[in-house]
């Protein structure tokens, strides 16, 4: 259902029947791990103007990664992270 590195890819696909008997799929709720948690790779400053795919892109090498670094900084609206002159952690997902 999700790319392998996805951060969905591990979580159960669930279903549910409605009262017309339609099945409908869904991924089980995902939460946040805590920062704390996970492996430092790197710490980045942010510059005003860098989104959050370029920075996963120069750090990671992969633009779709941007969510560890959301994960990384228990960002729950990623646009949080980019305040000029901050200074963004990035984890390993595992």
């Amino acid at each position: 259902m999700f790319d392998v590195d996805s951060r969905y890819a591990t979580l159960p696909v669930l279903s549910r029947t409605t009262a017309t008997g339609r099945q409908i799929a869904y991924v089980e709720r995902r939460f946040l791990p805590r920062p704390e948690d996970l492996r430092p790779v790197a710490r980045v400053p942010v510059a005003e103007g860098d989104r959050l795919d370029q920075l996963a892109t120069r750090v990671l090498g992969d633009p779709l990664a941007y969510w560890r670094v959301c994960d990384a900084n228990g960002a729950l609206r990623p646009d949080d992270l980019l305040v000029p002159g901050s200074m963004l952690l990035v984890t390993d997902p595992t």
